[in-house]
């Protein structure tokens, strides 16, 4: 089968992709009525129909644009004619995605406002405050504008570098998505939330990864073998994480028992059964076929991924069965967090409460399997890595998994002093336990280096720890300085109500408090290579130095008199535990008291390798010293005679 130009191929795999989606997608509207009637308002047929269709477009387009960046930064070489091919199909289809994206927006505004389509004055203005007051609105027309970005951008840059900014520039216009998706106002706000923003990235990257296959494979057979290994690589990540998310999802909105007895259990069915069978279908072929056997198999699955995105388009406009019980009365907890207000924090709930952060819960689940593999990896090669290293490593990330899904944060939003030894546990203990871990000398050592000016997760990791950026915030004065100073800035300005109130802003907050515990113990105690090394001496004065301050500043809360954020921990309506003011002079003693441990630990790891350092010199003196023969112990004896001589002669 001759293979047809690039630009050719990626417009053969877009629109078959959409026609088979929309196939599935009418078929989707049907079952579970998702395009039916309003009884009030109702838009009209053209919106209830056009809006979807819109949607479906602008999801299938968008995975195409973003995922054609994400395997373009991981598998294609900075000198390769295909970069350039790649940031083309970039451009078009983010184009297409801008269309679609604006389309969305002016037909979810009809069918929100149940309006048909006007252009007087207060249609636009109306339109104006859609997109800038409502969050639906803005989230709609803030991915619209990244989509404009994005085009723009892929055809004026030819970079690896900058291929990969944009790559997160796309990530990053999926988060609002994230937030207004179809669960993203149940009673587990933070789950649904997460959930749905890793389903989306997961999508994005095995469906827009396949497009860039389908029209950037080709030239060599080496060449094409690579870039496929490599989208299985993608690929197999896609879609463990589309599992996991998918059921983490479906169990927000539905029961198990309701996936058979409702429409929208029906299309999740349908929706698992499409996903599931192209993960067979993708590992069993891809790479085992001849290659002019591959262009229409890729095609086959690029329809069928088509049909799945429809069934998804379809669910979102499918209301999910209705719980029989409703809210017999609001709580002031209810009102602020969405849940109820949980039992008074016991000893034994320290233990027992957890409340699931699926994005962290991944994130160091991955960690530990790829630290695992690559010390798995050092000893099939003979080569030894330190257990403790390891053991650090691991109880880090372990700690980690518990203080964002435990206790800590199931009770962080209804008690200041939780959320302040939640602080400090990120801050400060599970840095102390990561950085001796040393995962970048682990990278190094356990990743090959490729060798084709493609960059791999190795390549990437190392091209980031050595950006200006990152040896600017890496100057251990900087890094202390940071550390030290979030505090005032988190706390006494906007950022803690931010934090507190929005579910993006709490998750600011964990990578804030990890990013910058980290620079700071890697700068007392790193084992990972670093452009400053300070001396030992220098660095317990700055362990002092900052633990001093954040001293202070527990002391400052421990003296206050007024709530940080009285109009959230004061208006909670807790009937347990201490008052709001006494739980945040109490969270002011934890500020104070619970960063003694962290700090002797650190104190003491310096220490150790301070002698440590003195004997590895000492070692080397003394071996120095036996290959001359004891001259300069020699040396060192005659210009003490001479000194002691000149005293004898001075009296």
């Amino acid at each position: 089968m001759n293979k047809p130009p690039t630009f050719s191929r990626g417009s053969i795999a877009l629109l078959l992709g959409v026609a088979f989606g929309l196939i599935t997608l009418m078929l989707g509207l049907v079952i579970g009525g998702g395009a039916a009637a309003l009884a009030l308002a109702d838009p009209g047929e053209a919106v209830r129909f056009g809006q979807p269709i819109a949607k479906l477009i602008f999801n299938f387009s968008m995975a195409a644009a973003v995922g054609t960046l994400i395997f373009t930064a991981f598998a294609i070489a900075a000198d390769s004619p295909l970069l350039g091919k790649a940031l083309d199909l970039v451009a078009g289809a983010s184009v297409v995605w801008a269309l679609a994206a604006a389309a969305n927006f002016l037909l979810t505004y009809l069918n929100v406002a149940g309006s048909p389509l006007n252009f007087d004055a207060s249609f636009g203005e109306s339109l104006w405050m859609f997109a800038t007051e409502i969050e639906m609105g803005t989230a709609l027309a803030l991915n619209a504008a990244a989509a404009v970005l994005l085009s723009v951008l892929a055809l004026a840059s030819r970079s690896l570098t900058v291929t990969a900014l944009l790559a997160a520039l796309g990530i990053a216009a999926i988060v609002p998505l994230a937030l207004i998706g179809h669960a993203a106002g149940t009673a587990n706000h933070a789950m649904a939330v997460n959930s749905i923003g890793l389903h989306l990235l997961s999508v994005i990257i095995w469906v827009g990864g396949l497009f860039a296959l389908f029209a950037l494979r080709g030239g060599s057979a080496e060449q094409s073998e690579t870039l496929t290994k490599r989208y299985s690589s993608l690929a197999l990540v896609a879609f463990i994480l589309l599992a996991i998310s998918g059921v983490a999802s479906a169990l927000v909105r539905i029961t198990p028992a309701e996936l058979f007895s409702s429409a929208y259990g029906q299309l999740i069915l349908l929706k698992v059964a499409a996903f599931v069978g192209l993960g067979i279908f993708g590992a069993v072929y891809r790479l085992r076929i001849a290659r002019k056997s591959f262009w229409s198999l890729a095609l086959f699955e690029i329809t069928i991924m088509g049909a799945a995105i429809g069934l998804a388009t379809a669910l979102a406009k499918t209301a999910p069965p209705v719980a029989g019980d409703g809210i017999i009365e609001v709580t002031p907890a209810q009102l602020l967090t969405g849940e109820p207000l949980p039992p008074e924090l016991t000893p034994l709930r320290w233990l027992t409460a957890w409340k699931i952060d699926l994005l962290w819960l991944v994130i160091c689940v991955v960690a530990i399997g790829a630290y695992l593999l690559g010390v798995r990896r050092l000893a099939k090669r003979g080569d030894k890595w330190p257990w403790l290293r390891t053991a650090s490593w691991v109880t880090g990330m372990l700690t980690l998994i518990y203080t964002t899904s435990g206790a800590l944060n199931a009770y962080q939003e209804y008690l200041f002093s939780v959320h302040m030894i939640a602080h400090m546990v990120l801050a400060m203990a599970v840095p102390v336990l990561l950085v001796p871990g040393a995962p970048v000398t682990l990278l190094m050592r356990a990743v090959e280096k490729r060798h084709d000016e493609s960059r791999g997760v190795r390549e990437w990791v190392l091209w980031a720890v050595h950006t200006k950026y990152a040896r600017f915030i890496s100057n251990p004065l900087i890094a202390a300085a940071l550390f030290a100073s979030s505090l005032v800035t988190f706390y006494y300005t906007p950022l803690f109500a931010w934090a507190t109130n929005e579910h993006i802003g709490h998750q600011w907050m964990v990578v804030h408090f990890l990013i910058t515990g980290y620079l700071f113990a890697q700068a007392l105690i790193g084992i990972d290579p670093g452009p400053y090394q300070m001396p030992y001496a220098a660095r317990l004065l700055l362990l002092i130095a900052t633990m001093a301050f954040h001293a202070f500043f527990g002391l400052s809360l421990m003296d206050g008199s007024g709530l940080l954020l009285p109009d959230w921990y004061g208006a909670m309506g807790r009937t347990w535990g201490d008052d709001p003011l006494t739980d945040q002079h109490t969270g002011g003693a934890i500020a104070w008291g619970i960063g003694e441990l962290p700090t002797a630990a650190l104190t003491i790891i310096v220490a150790v390798q301070w002698f440590k350092s003195d004997a590895r010199e000492a070692k080397r003196k003394d071996r120095q010293s036996d290959r001359t023969g004891g001259q300069d112990i020699e040396e060192y004896n005659r210009m003490l005679a001479k000194l002691a001589e000149r005293d004898q002669a001075g009296r």
